[in-house]
C-alpha cells in the first residue's frame, strides 16, 4: 500500500447524531474500505489511523464484499438476451384434444360412525357423496 493514499485519514465527521453516533464523509469512507481490501493492509492499523472502531471498519468491509458478491451472482445468473430459434421445415398438425381418459369407478364411501360418551353412536354423512 502506498502511504500517500492515506492523506484522507482521519475520516471527516459530517454529522454527530443523538447519542454520539457519528456519520462520516462517504467518499473518504469508500477510500478507507478500498485501502483495507488491498493485499497486506492492516485493518486494525487503518482503523486506528482513521479514528474508527476496528469492529465497525470490519463490518463496512464485510458489507462491501457481500454487495460485490451479490452483484457477481446476479450477473452470473442473469438470463441471456438472446433466444435460440430452430427452423422446422415440415409442419405436422397436432391434435389439441387428447383421447378420452378411461373411466375409473370409485366406490361410494360408507357413512362414518363415531362413538360419543362410549354408549351412543352418531351417524355422520359424508358431505361429498
Amino acid at each position: 500500500m502506498i502511504k500517500n493514499d492515506l492523506s484522507f485519514l482521519p475520516l471527516r465527521v459530517t454529522c454527530v447524531g443523538a447519542g454520539g453516533k457519528r456519520s462520516f464523509d462517504p467518499a473518504d469512507k469508500q477510500r478507507l474500505i478500498d485501502a483495507c481490501l488491498e493485499p497486506g493492509a492492516s485493518l486494525l492499523g487503518l482503523a486506528l489511523k482513521a479514528g474508527v472502531n476496528a469492529n465497525q471498519l470490519h463490518k463496512w468491509v464485510r458489507l462491501r464484499e457481500q454487495s460485490n458478491a451479490a452483484v457477481r451472482d446476479n450477473l452470473a445468473l442473469a438470463p441471456s438476451a438472446f433466444m435460440a430459434v430452430v427452423a422446422i421445415d415440415d409442419t405436422v398438425p397436432v391434435s389439441v384434444l387428447s383421447p378420452a381418459a378411461p373411466r375409473v369407478s370409485v366406490p361410494k364411501p360408507e357413512p362414518l360412525q363415531l362413538p360419543i360418551f362410549f354408549y351412543d353412536s352418531l351417524l355422520i354423512k359424508n358431505p361429498f357423496c
